[in-house]
C-alpha cells in the first residue's frame, strides 16, 4: 500500500482549512486595521509621555527644594535663637554647628566638576535609567538631610550637609539635560517619518529649538513655585513664635544701602516662646513625606533619557574621556564668554534670598513678614518665566539682555536706597522691587538654560554643557558664603560689574557666532562597543580587529561634516593627506571584508545546491 503523507507534506490537506471560526478570525486578515492610524496613535502615546517626564520632572525639582529651603530657612531661625539652644541643646554648640553646615553646603560643589559627568554616566549601571536615576538618587540625599533633623547632632547634619554639597551640581546638570532632551525626543516623536529620524541621525540644525524653549519654560515656571511653598512651614507652624519687628529690630541702626553684614544689631533673641517638640517632629514628618514624594515623582512618572543602546554609548568611551570632557569643552569660546552670565546667575540666586530680603527687606520691616517676601519673590519669577516664550518669535539674545536691562537699574537703585529699620510703610515699595528682582532672575536662569539648548544640540555633550553651567554657578554661591561680612555696597557694586562684563562677553559671542567664527569641539570618542550581552546591528563587524581604527576614521568625517554644516567650509587640518590615506585604507579593508563575506556566501549556496541534486537522483 502506497505510503501515508506525512502532515507536512503537499498531498496533507491546508492546516488552515480546518481552524475553527474564532481562530480564524484571531489569525486571518483584518480588514478594518489602519497601519497609517495606528502609527499616529503610537507617537501620540508618545508626545504624551514626554509631556508626562518633563512635568514630572519639574514638580519633582520643585518639591523637593521646597522642602529643602522651607526646612533650612525654619532650622535656622530657631538655631539663631539664644534661648533655643540653652534651653534644648545646652552646651551642644549648635551655632558652630550651623556654620559648618553651611560651610558644607557652599564649599563641597566647588570640586563638583571633577565627578558629576562620571555620576550622570555611570550610576544607572544596575538599572540603565540614566540621567533619571541622577535625579532620583540626588533627591534622596535631599531626603536624607530632612531625617538627620530628627536628632540634631554634629556627626548627623554636618555629614548630610556636605552630601547636599555634592549632589547640587549633579542633580541641576541632569534637569537640564534631561529637560533639553525631552525636547528632542518630542521632535523626534513629532517628525517620526523624516529619514533622518528613522535611520537615528544627528537632527537638523535648530530643528528643535521651538520644544527646548517651551520645555524650558514650564519647568521654570512651576520649579520657581518652590519658593512660594518653602514658606508655608515659617508661615503655618512658626510664625506664631516670632517676635515682632519692635523686639528684633531694637539694637539695628542701618538698612540697605548702609548696612553691612546681614543684619547688624539683630536681636539674639527672636522666639516669644519656645515651639514644642512633639509639634516640630510633625511638621518634619510631613516635609520627610514630601521629599519621599519626590523621589517616587522621579522614579515612577519620568521615564528614561536615553535609549538603553544610546546609554551604553555614553558610558563606552571610558572613565578617562569622560573624566577630561567638561576641561576640553572649555576651549570653546562660546562657553568661555558665557562664564561672567554663569557667576551672575549664581551670585543672583543667593543675592536674592540673602541680601535683598534680609538686608533690604527683614531689616526694614521685621521677620514676621519674612514668608510675604520670599513668596512675592517666587510667584515673580514663576510667573515671569513665562516671558522666555517670546524667544519663539523674537531672537534669543533678548531673554537674558532683557533680564540684565532689568536688574542693571535696580542695582543703581540700590546703591542709593537705605530704608530706615522698624518702617512697616516701606512694605509696599520692598515687594515691588521684589518682584522687578524677581522678573530679572526669571529671565537670566530661562535664558541660559534655552540658549544651552540652542548652541549644544548633540545628546553626547549635554550633561558636560550644564555641568560647566551649574559648576560656574556653585563658584558664585560660595563667593557669596564668603563675602557675607562685606558693606552692602560693596557687594551691589561687584554684582553691578559682573552684570556689565556679562553683557559685554555676550554681545561678544553673538557677534563671532554672526561672522561665522569658527569654535573649538573636543572630540567625542566614538564606544568601542564591547559589552558582553548587547549586539549592535551594524553594517561592519565590530568584533573585527580592525574595527577600532575604521570607528576612529568614521569619527573623522563624522567631526568633519559638523564643522562643514556650522561653517560652510574646510576644518583646516582635519582634511590632511594623512587622513585621507587612513580613511581609504579603511573602505579598502571594509570592501575586502565583504568580498570575502560574498564568497563566502555564494560557497555555501552552491554546496547547498548539490546537496539537493544528490537529494533528488
Amino acid at each position: 500500500s502506497p505510503p501515508l503523507p506525512s502532515p507536512l507534506s503537499p498531498l496533507s490537506p491546508s492546516p488552515s482549512l480546518h481552524l475553527s471560526p474564532p481562530m480564524e478570525e484571531f489569525l486571518g486578515p483584518q480588514p478594518e486595521y489602519d497601519e497609517e492610524e495606528e502609527e499616529k496613535k503610537y507617537y501620540r502615546r508618545k508626545k504624551l509621555g514626554v509631556v508626562k517626564n518633563v512635568l514630572g520632572a519639574s514638580v519633582g525639582g520643585m518639591i523637593i527644594y521646597s522642602v529643602y529651603m522651607g526646612l533650612l530657612q525654619m532650622q535656622l531661625i530657631l538655631h539663631y535663637d539664644e534661648t533655643y539652644r540653652e534651653v534644648k541643646y545646652g552646651n551642644l554648640g549648635l551655632e558652630d554647628i550651623d556654620k559648618k553646615m553651611l560651610m558644607g553646603i557652599n564649599v563641597t560643589p566647588i570640586i563638583a566638576l571633577l565627578y558629576t559627568p562620571i555620576l550622570i554616566r555611570y550610576t544607572h549601571i544596575l538599572l540603565f535609567l540614566g540621567t533619571k536615576w541622577m535625579m532620583f538618587l540626588a533627591s534622596g540625599i535631599y531626603a536624607l538631610f530632612v531625617s538627620t533633623n530628627y536628632w540634631e547632632r554634629y556627626y548627623t547634619l554636618v555629614p548630610s550637609a556636605v552630601a547636599i554639597g555634592a549632589a547640587i551640581v549633579p542633580l541641576w546638570a541632569s534637569l537640564g539635560n534631561y529637560i533639553t532632551r525631552m525636547a528632542q525626543q518630542y521632535y523626534e516623536y513629532v517628525n517620526y517619518k523624516e529619514d533622518h529620524v528613522q535611520e537615528q541621525k544627528k537632527l537638523p540644525k535648530g530643528a528643535c529649538h521651538r520644544y527646548v524653549i517651551i520645555f524650558q519654560s514650564v519647568f521654570f515656571i512651576i520649579f520657581h513655585l518652590s519658593l512660594v511653598f518653602a514658606e508655608f512651614p515659617q508661615r503655618l507652624f512658626l510664625h506664631q513664635f516670632l517676635s515682632d519687628y519692635n523686639h528684633t529690630l531694637y539694637n539695628v541702626k542701618h538698612c540697605g544701602a548702609e548696612g553691612s553684614g546681614m543684619i547688624e544689631g539683630f536681636n539674639r533673641t527672636v522666639l516669644k516662646h519656645l515651639p514644642r517638640s512633639l509639634l516640630l517632629i510633625q511638621v518634619e514628618s510631613v516635609l520627610m513625606g514630601a521629599a519621599f514624594l519626590s523621589m517616587i515623582i522621579f522614579l515612577a512618572v519620568c521615564g528614561a533619557a536615553y535609549r538603553p543602546t544610546e546609554e551604553i554609548d555614553l558610558r563606552s568611551i571610558g572613565w578617562g574621556n569622560i573624566f577630561q570632557l567638561p576641561f576640553k569643552h572649555l576651549r570653546d569660546y562660546r562657553l568661555r564668554l558665557l562664564i561672567p552670565f554663569f557667576i551672575y546667575s549664581g551670585l543672583d540666586s543667593l543675592f536674592s534670598v540673602t541680601g535683598l530680603t534680609l538686608s533690604y527687606g527683614v531689616c526694614t520691616v521685621g521677620l514676621e513678614w519674612l514668608y510675604l517676601l520670599v513668596m512675592v519673590y517666587g510667584l515673580s519669577c514663576s510667573l515671569f518665566s513665562c516671558l522666555s516664550l517670546s524667544l519663539l518669535r523674537l531672537p534669543r539674545y533678548v531673554s537674558l539682555l532683557g533680564g540684565a536691562v532689568i536688574h542693571g537699574p535696580l542695582l543703581v537703585f540700590l546703591l542709593f536706597w537705605s530704608p530706615a529699620p522698624r518702617s512697616p510703610d516701606q512694605l509696599p515699595y520692598l515687594l515691588v522691587v521684589i518682584a522687578l528682582w524677581g522678573m530679572g532672575s526669571a529671565l537670566n536662569k530661562t535664558g541660559l538654560s534655552i540658549l544651552l539648548g540652542m548652541l549644544y544640540e548633540d545628546k553626547e555633550r549635554l550633561d558636560f554643557v550644564y555641568t560647566i553651567y551649574h559648576w560656574w554657578q556653585a563658584i558664585a554661591i560660595f563667593i557669596v558664603y564668603l563675602w557675607t561680612g562685606l558693606i552692602m555696597r560693596a557687594k551691589l557694586s561687584i554684582l553691578l560689574v559682573i552684570l556689565l562684563l556679562a553683557c559685554f562677553c555676550y554681545w561678544t559671542m553673538e557677534r563671532r557666532l554672526a561672522k561665522n567664527m569658527h569654535f573649538r569641539l573636543p572630540r567625542i570618542p566614538r564606544p568601542k562597543h564591547k559589552v558582553k550581552g548587547y549586539r549592535y546591528l551594524e553594517e561592519e563587524n565590530s568584533d573585527e580587529s580592525n574595527s577600532e581604527e575604521s570607528d576612529e576614521d568614521d569619527d573623522e568625517e563624522h567631526q568633519e561634516e559638523v564643522i562643514r554644516e556650522d561653517f560652510g567650509g574646510d576644518a583646516g587640518s582635519q582634511g590632511s593627506d594623512s587622513t585621507r590615506e587612513r580613511r581609504g585604507g579603511a573602505r579598502g579593508r571594509r570592501r575586502r571584508r565583504d568580498d570575502d563575506y560574498e564568497q563566502a556566501g555564494e560557497r555555501e549556496e552552491r554546496e547547498k545546491e548539490g546537496e539537493r541534486g544528490i537529494e533528488k537522483e
